[in-house]
């Protein structure tokens, strides 16, 4: 049974820097982690869930304006995790964090639309 197991998240300045994990169980060679599109969403109280950050087979990576050059997105195909490292954070980026893996998407496509399976979420706090 495919599971996904978010870590790293927990309360920090504004400034400071987390890293987000998410590891993923139950994935075959012939599921083949290595070739899904996966990413990072984000919901804060009263919000819709937003994109944060998505990357594709080739490593093809898409963040959302308001991240880009603070977060960055990687996988780690041989240890099935998925990375976000965050800079600079700021209280508005507090959220509900949560990682996702779908299908076989790639370039643009690699998208909310493609994903299938979510983790729990951990919450990131932000204080000013």
């Amino acid at each position: 049974q495919v599971q996904l197991v978010e870590s790293g998240g927990g309360s920090v300045q504004a400034g400071g820097s987390l890293r987000l994990s998410c590891a993923a169980t139950g994935y075959t060679t012939s599921s083949r982690w290595s070739s899904r599109c996966m990413g990072w969403f984000r919901q804060a109280p009263g919000k819709e869930r937003e994109r944060v950050a998505t990357i594709d087979n080739v490593s093809y990576t898409n963040y959302a304006d308001s991240v880009k050059g603070r977060f960055t997105i990687s996988r780690d195909n041989a240890k099935n995790t998925l990375y976000l490292q965050m800079n600079s954070l700021k209280p508005e980026d507090s959220a509900m964090y949560s990682c996702a893996v779908g299908g076989y998407c790639s370039g643009g496509s690699c998208n909310e639309g493609c994903m299938g399976r979510w983790g729990q979420g951990t919450q990131v706090t932000v204080s000013s």
